[in-house]
């Protein structure tokens, strides 16, 4: 009876009830992160597993393209596919090629998006809302409705065939995605307070001076995150590179397009099962280089996305 009347008066006491609410907060918690555990490891299934997929089957050998109990990890791993593909893309050559035409078009995009973008969060001129609601419109509307009229307008300037078109699209503000980045850094150059501009006006900076060596400096993440996305999307861009009929040596999408059937015609692989694994290591080597400098930027770029206000 002591016992009893002891553990009714510990139930009645603030102590029971302390210790009551802690363990029902931890068992919350815990299931809260067991529930972030499997949304997090299902949705990254979900993304990885075709790119898994890829990687591993770039390693089967023959035997195992064709054994049926052979799915995720290769019983005879082999090189050979990497060998072939290297071969075929060539592959530093072409990189090389790749690299700079990313590397200018990201660079002129970066300079241009972000003046026009310091432009229309700083100054007042008229036609600004019209300008702005045209930059709108170049995120909003798909490049295929004015493929055409770019088309027809640098074939007859006798400039297909070449990179040139990408690069004047580039200089002039109007390339791939400048209308995303130009809101990007029209966003980012707003939330910057305008007293470090008055500042550098009073100890006689000109606007130039302003812009190239405090503005742009302090926009530094806006300025990570335009060049992480420039260079993905004009490595990756296969749109432009057909509609002006850049050469495929130029590129190194443009070489994996045709890779399978090269494979067919210079190796004398006719087995379309064993030309996909050659294809899945072009994808491999294409992929390394944009994964290196995402991998070197990832910081920087998480945090240029979280202030420039980019939502969804």
């Amino acid at each position: 009876m002591q016992l009893i009347s002891k553990w009714q008066e510990f139930r009645n006491s603030s102590r029971y009830e302390d210790r009551k609410g802690a363990v029902v907060k931890k068992s919350k918690n815990l299931m809260m992160t067991i529930l972030k555990i499997i949304l997090i490891v299902g949705i990254s299934y979900v993304i990885l597993s075709p790119v898994i997929g890829i990687i591993s089957q770039s390693f089967f050998s023959d035997a195992d393209s064709a054994n049926p109990m052979v799915f995720t990890i290769p019983i005879s791993p082999t090189l050979e596919r990497y060998e072939g593909a290297w071969q075929e893309l060539d592959y530093v050559s072409t990189l090389v090629s790749t690299l700079v035409y990313t590397i200018v078009n990201t660079l002129m995009q970066v300079f241009i998006c972000s003046m026009v973008g310091y432009g229309f969060a700083r100054f007042d001129f008229p036609g600004k809302k019209i300008l702005f609601a045209c930059v709108v419109v170049m995120i909003v509307v798909p490049s295929h409705t004015i493929m055409l009229p770019q088309y027809m307008t640098f074939r007859s300037m006798e400039l297909m065939r070449s990179t040139t078109p990408m690069y004047i699209l580039s200089i002039f503000g109007v390339g791939l995605r400048s209308g995303l980045f130009i809101y990007i850094f029209n966003q980012f150059f707003r939330g910057l307070p305008k007293e470090i501009e008055e500042a550098a006006f009073v100890d006689g900076a000109n606007t130039a001076y302003t812009y190239f060596f405090i503005m742009l400096i302090n926009a530094m993440p806006a300025v990570i995150t335009v060049t992480v996305f420039s260079l993905v999307w004009q490595y990756n861009d296969m749109f432009y590179a057909k509609l002006f009929q850049i050469p495929n040596e130029a590129l190194l999408a443009r070489q994996l397009s045709t890779l399978q059937s090269n494979i067919g015609a210079n190796l004398k692989i006719m087995n379309v099962r064993i030309q996909k694994l050659y294809v899945n290591a072009g994808v491999v080597l294409v992929m390394l280089p944009i994964l290196l400098i995402y991998l070197v930027l990832q910081k920087r770029f998480v945090e240029g996305v979280e202030r420039s206000g980019i939502v969804g």
